[in-house]
């Protein structure tokens, strides 16, 4: 189903010392996996091979790579997000997936009305929000948190997720 899908598995965020080093912020469970799954490629084609140096803070790692020769280049780096080849990464545990595979999913109300479709996903710091698209008498897209109340069901065979509507209404 999401054979030849890339998954962000995080961006840079910037150069540390003089020799290269580039600050990474980790979108994996485990912070040091950003660099387990071989090359990373950026949105432009450009492929870095990281190596993990170290876990500086939750979900930030210093890490070196061959094609990042000096401190201007990491800085030149920053705000890039790096993905990987969905194949590269280990199959799921039932009721397990990655975020990616909810991106183009139907959504539906949990009464079974449309409610348009998983445009992406983001992720700004206090948690992962859905990007709802088409959405029945909205013009643009909305957002909702990602959770277990607003999202109380993810049915990845049948390509849909179920929402509460509360979190489709429209604020004061």
């Amino acid at each position: 189903m999401t054979k030849g899908k890339r998954v962000c598995l995080g961006a840079f965020a910037g150069a540390h010392g003089v020799r290269g080093d580039a600050k990474i912020k980790s979108f994996t469970a485990a912070p040091e996996d950003v660099a387990a799954y071989g090359p990373v490629t950026t949105e432009d084609g450009r492929r870095f091979s990281l190596t993990v140096i170290r876990v500086m803070k939750p979900g930030i790692v210093l890490a070196r790579a061959p094609e990042i020769a000096t401190r201007e280049d990491a800085a030149a780096l920053s705000g890039t997000l790096f993905y990987v080849d969905r194949a590269k990464l280990p199959e799921t545990e039932e009721d397990e997936f990655y975020l990616e595979d909810l991106v183009g999913l139907s959504v539906f109300t949990m009464e079974g009305a449309p409610a348009g479709r998983v445009a992406a996903i983001h992720n700004f710091g206090a948690g992962d929000i859905l990007e709802l698209a088409n959405v029945p008498d909205r013009k643009k897209s909305i957002l909702i948190p990602f959770t277990k109340e607003s999202v109380p069901e993810i049915d990845l065979e049948g390509g849909r997720l179920t929402v509460d509507a509360a979190f489709l209404e429209e604020g004061e």
